[in-house]
């Protein structure tokens, strides 16, 4: 997972305990945080609104990672909460973005 994220896939980076992930939002990855989340155009809102629950965001980062190698949802969830909302502010908007433009 250490490769770099290709902008022209709409992939960001999500860095934990210095270990980049990759995050790309893919129709599938997005139609399953839907699925678990509800609509993303709610979500968009709420984030929008600083609304946005630690939950939601890990739940969208999850469904989004290109890779889960040796990844427990459980164990990720700490390590973003462990990295902080600053950490994590870039790669959610990078993620939001692509959910409104969708690709090119």
């Amino acid at each position: 997972m250490a490769d770099q994220a290709n902008p022209h896939r709409g992939e960001a980076v999500l860095v934990i305990a210095g270990q980049p992930l990759v995050l790309r939002p893919t129709f599938g990855a997005l139609v399953a945080a839907e699925e678990e989340l509800g609509p993303l155009f709610a979500l968009v809102e709420r984030a929008s609104a600083g609304q946005l629950r630690l939950g939601e965001m890990v739940a969208l980062f999850w469904h989004c990672l290109r890779e889960r190698t040796g990844l427990e949802r459980a164990d990720f969830g700490d390590a973003v909460a462990r990295e902080g909302l600053a950490a994590c502010t870039p790669p959610l908007r990078a993620l939001i973005v692509q959910i409104l433009k969708g690709g090119r």
